[in-house]
């Protein structure tokens, strides 16, 4: 594995594939199945329940979003198992997510 270094800060940000209308992100990683993205959920943002092959996790910079009247605002982390059914999303007034999905190893599979 190589040191990725990236300055967010020089990124443009981009449509943001199989997400909602005015969703964008900065890709940070994008290796074999891995990545890593800066996710901008626009005001009204809203997205139905799904799932997963690999693992996701989200850590809220700004902003906030509602999962099951469940608010995840600042400083709040979420790890998502794979094959688990997370959702339907809703964002009132749009947030700033750090966004991260890894593939579960055989060894992780067989482990669960």
């Amino acid at each position: 594995m190589l040191e990725v270094v990236v300055n967010v800060n020089e990124m443009e940000r981009q449509p943001a594939t199989s997400y909602p209308a005015g969703t964008l992100w900065k890709v940070l990683r994008d290796d074999n199945g891995r990545k890593t993205v800066l996710l901008k959920l626009p005001p009204g943002f809203n997205m139905e329940a799904h799932t997963h092959l690999c693992m996701e996790q989200h850590y809220v910079l700004e902003g906030s979003y509602e999962v099951d009247e469940y608010v995840f605002g600042p400083g709040t982390y979420q790890l998502i198992p794979p094959n688990f059914s997370h959702g339907p999303f809703y964002s009132k007034d749009g947030a700033v997510l750090l966004v991260i999905w890894d593939p579960v190893t055989e060894h992780e599979q067989k482990a669960n």
